[in-house]
């Protein structure tokens, strides 16, 4: 008999196409460490199956937006820091595979959006990023600087969209935009782009804490948190900080 260490080992590591086989095999093995296993297991094979259905729903919707056509998926992360760009991620996706996992990236934890940025790029036809600079920002506004980088990043994926998917409000990005409040919770390809954008605009985050340190980028991500906007008064403004949104705590 297998030792009952290596069969709870197994079923913990098992993927969920055969979770469900080894559940069977194991579940008259009276021993408690298995039976134990076991029961973790089949709660962990409902929570994922439930988690896959999850996600079908959000292929489906993107589907249906696109009326079986091709659907791009945009969206943005850094609107509202203090510091560092804004970055707007634009997605494709092909109907199979699936990416299973995908969410709006604020419910995500690091890891599962590190993972699961790097299975976007195995699995997406087309995956842009555009990125927009602090002095852009003040020069031009927010709503103007994000309507350029979601047109940019929709020509950048290099297709014809039937749909252009952008999560909020409407942004006049492009003629066959459409646009849905929590789309990044509700549409495949618009929680893709959030994940390709976070991921790389925390990653930029954590470059820019090295380059100018006491300002808890690495942290913060250059929102405005207590300690950063003390940083602020303290050490005055950085090249990356956005000058328009900083003004009520400089002199």
């Amino acid at each position: 008999m297998e030792p009952a260490s290596a069969v709870a080992r197994a079923l913990r590591e098992a993927p969920l196409e055969g979770l469900e086989a080894l559940i069977e095999a194991s579940s008259d093995d009276p021993r408690a460490t298995v039976a134990s296993a076991v029961a973790r297991a089949r709660r962990r094979l409902e929570r994922e199956r439930a988690d896959r259905e999850r996600v079908v729903g959000l292929y489906r919707t993107m589907d249906g937006l696109a009326e079986g056509g091709l659907a791009v998926g945009v969206d943005e992360v850094g609107r509202g820091p203090l510091a560092g760009p804004l970055v707007v991620g634009a997605v494709v996706l092909p109907p199979e595979p699936m990416v299973w996992g995908i969410d709006d990236s604020k419910r995500l934890s690091p890891a599962a959006r590190e993972r699961l940025d790097a299975r976007i790029r195995e699995v997406a036809t087309a995956v842009s990023l555009v990125w927009v600079p602090p002095a852009d920002i003040d020069a031009h506004g927010m709503s103007a600087c994000l309507r350029r980088a979601m047109g940019e990043a929709v020509s950048a994926c290099g297709v014809e969209p039937d749909a252009v998917l952008i999560d909020g409000n409407p942004v006049h990005a492009h003629p066959r935009e459409r646009c849905l409040v929590g789309g990044d919770g509700r549409v495949a390809s618009i929680a893709c782009a959030s994940i390709v954008a976070k991921v790389a605009r925390d990653r930029r985050m954590v470059e820019l804490d090295a380059a100018y340190p006491g300002y808890g980028f690495a942290s913060n991500k250059g929102y405005g948190s207590a300690s950063h906007i003390a940083a602020i008064r303290s050490l005055g403004l950085t090249p990356e900080h956005r000058a328009s949104f900083c003004g009520r705590f400089v002199d």
